[in-house]
């Protein structure tokens, strides 16, 4: 096997009649019908955080995450601006301590703690962004979901898209234990019962073996769920090498190829918008995925692989929170027993 394993002031929280605001107003029709029922809409839009800023029950997490190559430092950018009064969470450090594969989950009691570092009851508004639009705020609100949370919701365009809206940014020095405080609650978990109760839905975390069967009954034939590859179409041809050391190239059998940005409107990462759900729904069918249909989101490290899972459930209105296999091609790509397809 190879190895893989000063503060500004909310003076206004009216966004300007430009061309984001009215992208914004149109993102806010098009969830209405998913928060029908009272919940939180998976997207909400700069003027509808701004409008409950502050409020008791409404909280705001910075998630962002960086590849290598995007030369971004997470931390570094916090400390300089973020949305007044958000908390940082680390995607990398809220997460399995021992396991040699990037940001797995992490156990309820680890999950539970860092809530309760953050101040974030089970009630509350959750509302998660990041730095570049929508990269890496959908794995945390699909882990948020998957381990209970019922009004989590990404901030649609991520900070870039507060501030084009004109919004405030919050500039005051973070202290080193505001910014450690979610990952070290959350690898202490020995201080009792938490507050928050975190349940895991296990049937959406696909482990490596739970993988294997669906690969060897076919992916997306009888009962076995649809897997669908968020990564770059190279590297899912095996094309392009994978930007992590070790990993065979390619893909899974029966796996369908959908790249992640194929979810924002003109495929475009920076400032990311998601599609219209009618749009979504023809990015899945172009790529022969059922969004309504059972589905296994898959990429090279559990993180965009979110990306479509939230484009699903955007697609279908609200449906079924679709799994991920958490290891993805990290894991699955270091063993030289799984079964890999190059295509030529």
């Amino acid at each position: 096997m190879l190895k893989a394993c000063s503060r500004s002031v909310l003076a206004s929280r009216q966004v300007p009649a430009t061309a984001a605001g009215v992208a914004a107003r149109a993102s806010r029709r098009r969830a209405t019908t998913m928060a029908a029922a009272g919940g939180v809409p998976p997207l909400v839009s700069p003027q509808w955080l701004a409008e409950r800023l502050g409020s008791p029950g409404v909280k705001v997490l910075d998630v962002s995450w960086y590849m290598p190559a995007m030369g971004r430092d997470r931390v570094a950018d916090f400390r300089a601006a973020r949305i007044p009064g958000a908390r940082f969470w680390d995607i990398d450090g809220v997460c399995a301590p021992a396991s040699d594969l990037p940001h797995m989950l992490p156990s309820e009691a680890a999950f539970a703690a860092a809530a309760d570092a953050l101040g974030v009851a089970n009630g509350d508004t959750v509302v998660l962004y990041d730095g570049m639009g929508a990269f890496s705020s959908p794995r945390a609100w699909w882990t948020w979901k998957v381990f209970g949370h019922e009004n989590a919701a990404v901030l649609e365009g991520g900070l870039p898209a507060w501030k084009a809206a004109g919004l405030p940014l919050e500039t005051d020095a973070v202290t080193d234990e505001a910014m450690r405080a979610a990952t070290e609650a959350a690898r202490a978990t020995g201080g009792g019962p938490a507050r928050y109760k975190a349940r895991l839905a296990r049937d959406k975390v696909k482990s490596l073996s739970e993988m294997r069967a669906i690969i060897d009954a076919g992916a997306g034939a009888g009962a076995a769920p649809q897997v669908a590859d968020a990564r770059p179409a190279g590297r899912f041809r095996g094309a392009d090498p994978e930007p992590r050391a070790g990993l065979r190239g390619g893909h899974m059998p029966g796996a369908k190829s959908l790249p992640f940005n194929a979810m924002y409107v003109d495929g475009a990462l920076a400032a990311a918008r998601f599609k219209s759900p009618e749009q979504l729904r023809a990015a899945f069918e172009s790529a022969g995925v059922d969004p309504a249909a059972p589905l296994v989101a898959t990429c090279g490290s559990g993180l965009t692989a979110c990306v479509l899972a939230l484009g699903a459930h955007l697609a279908t209105g609200g449906g079924a929170l679709p799994a991920v296999y958490d290891g993805s091609w990290s894991e699955w790509g270091a063993y030289d027993d799984t079964p890999i397809v190059k295509d030529e």
